[in-house]
């Protein structure tokens, strides 16, 4: 118990610090895992076996919320295809360099080519957290991102597999079943209540059926994991169980950031090297996503935030260097480099995405100007010339506002979402919804060129995301009335210092309802 505490105090202490500093909270966990491994502390048992769940829960998660059409976008497969190519000759070549002016071990050609390949991957972990915190990953962008993750996840467990002593079972054959089995699960989704039931229910489906069978057969449990969230993704209970499993995912995930701080202590050679390596090729990454998400389609804007979060090694690098050191295929030299590399760039990638918001608009205007009629039409800037109030956030209380605007007068309403599966729903629906990002400059420019819409409803479900609404209002210089959804009491007052002319606080309005109800002549 005390090393558990000693682990929890420190990680709790240091998140708490960098949540003070205004920076991610898992910039404090890698931190408090190098202080720990610094000191030779090594956590406590069991707390690889804990990283390992929050990976998998993590997985499972990202295949709940992924429309799997994304895969066949070629922004998608073109740009992962291409860059993972890219990086292994850019990396290849950096690392022949360096040995060359001896700053790096010499290694042969295949080292070379594999330690490039291994730093041609992105973090899904951290790529995820930060889409999340964002609540983007629902977006056009997001889905890019988790697209390009997922091909490049498959790369790699496909090279795990084929440099393994013992390939996949033939049993694995029989995962296909799992397609039909897929009705069962979903069933049993419908009666699993709203508690912990529905807790626990996500976690057997991502450990049981995903985790284990893929494991059992051979192949990557991670995978698994991430195939069972793609059976119930499109479940109208989809999103609540991704929501009722956040906590407990990120709690383990806590337990993933400390382990890669607490990787084998480098020596200092190795440090410099992995901080060479971090520093050269990394604004190198970032800067191949942008262009060519740029050649594939995508508007300016969201090149920058794929490549800006896509912009670090992943955990899968120190696997599959790993992979090659047990092989013979590298030099074990290489293990303790690959790892405090990957650590470095989640701390970089991690402060740099902490202004991802306000770096995304400047770096966009450096780009040259783009044909609109090559831009990826899901990723064209909204046209709102049609409206008259503009509703932001499609969830409960949007939905129920757009529908009681629309039936109690005749203003034209036009609602906006960042969430693709859910546009595409409401649409079915018969609802004027279109998916855009509430956080792009560039779509409040046009709320105002278009000079018509007299309402803006800030409804989205975080109060942040709603105060950075309201700041691009203002810088955009819209005139006209704003009103907004508080789920506590202090965020109502704040968005009253800030001007908004109306403020809904949630639950103090569902009690007033309440008890209208009860207070109704027809109520017994």
């Amino acid at each position: 118990m005390e090393e558990i505490a000693i682990t929890l105090l420190t990680a709790a202490g240091l998140g708490w610090l960098a949540h003070s500093l205004r920076v991610p909270p898992l910039v404090g966990f890698l931190a408090a895992g190098f202080l720990l491994g610094g000191l030779g502390l090594d956590g406590f048992p069991g707390l690889d076996s804990l990283a390992d769940i929050g990976v998998t829960l993590l997985l499972f998660t990202i295949g709940l919320k992924f429309d799997i059409r994304s895969l066949a976008r070629r922004e998608a497969f073109g740009t992962a295809g291409v860059h993972i190519i890219l990086s292994v000759l850019v990396g290849a070549g950096l690392l022949g360099l360096l040995a060359a002016v001896g700053l790096s071990q010499y290694a042969d050609l295949q080292s070379l080519v594999l330690v490039g390949f291994a730093l041609s991957f992105s973090s899904t972990v951290l790529c995820m957290k930060v889409l999340e915190e964002r609540s983007d990953d629902g977006s056009f962008y997001g889905q890019t991102a988790i697209a390009i993750l997922v091909i490049q996840d498959i790369a790699a467990v496909a090279f795990i597999t084929l440099t393994s002593d013992e390939p996949p079972s033939l049993w694995a054959l029989a995962l296909v079943l799992l397609v039909p089995a897929g009705w069962v699960f979903r069933r049993l989704l419908d009666h699993a209540g709203h508690g912990e039931l529905l807790v626990l229910y996500g976690v057997a489906m991502a450990l049981g059926p995903g985790y284990f069978l893929f494991d059992a057969v051979g192949i990557k449990g991670d995978l698994g994991a991430l195939v069972m969230g793609l059976l119930f993704a499109g479940h109208p209970r989809a999103i609540e169980l991704s929501k009722s499993l956040y906590s407990v995912k990120e709690l383990f995930l806590v337990g993933f950031f400390l382990s890669i701080g607490m990787l084998d202590q480098p020596t200092w050679s190795d440090l410099g090297l992995a901080a060479l390596l971090t520093v050269l090729l990394l604004p190198l990454r970032a800067l191949g996503f942008i262009l060519l998400g740029r050649a594939f389609g995508m508007r300016n804007r969201s090149a920058v935030r794929t490549g800006l979060v896509l912009g670090n090694f992943s955990e899968f690098s120190i696997i599959v260097v790993s992979v090659g050191v047990g092989t013979a295929m590298l030099a074990a030299d290489w293990l303790p480099v690959v790892g405090i590399a990957v650590a470095l760039s989640m701390v970089a990638s991690s402060l740099l995405n902490g202004r991802g918001s306000h770096l995304a608009p400047g770096l966009a205007a450096r780009l040259p100007v783009q044909d609109p009629d090559r831009i990826r039409p899901d990723d064209r800037p909204i046209d709102t010339s049609n409206a008259d109030v503009l509703i932001l956030g499609m969830g409960k209380i949007g939905r129920s506002t757009y529908e009681r605007i629309t039936a109690a007068s005749d203003l034209r309403v036009l609602a906006v979402d960042n969430d693709h599966a859910v546009v595409r729903r409401l649409r079915e629906a018969g609802l004027n919804v279109m998916e855009g990002d509430a956080t792009d400059l560039e779509f409040w420019y046009r709320i105002c060129q278009g000079g018509l819409v007299q309402t803006v409803v800030l409804a989205m479900p975080f109060h942040d995301s709603n105060l950075f609404a309201l700041d691009q209002l203002r810088e955009a210089g819209f005139e006209g009335r704003i009103t907004a959804v508080a789920h506590h009491p202090d965020q109502a007052e704040h968005l009253q210092r800030l001007g908004v002319d109306g403020v809904y606080n949630l639950y103090e309005g569902a009690g007033i309802a309440m008890a209208d109800l009860l207070l109704s002549p027809g109520a017994r």
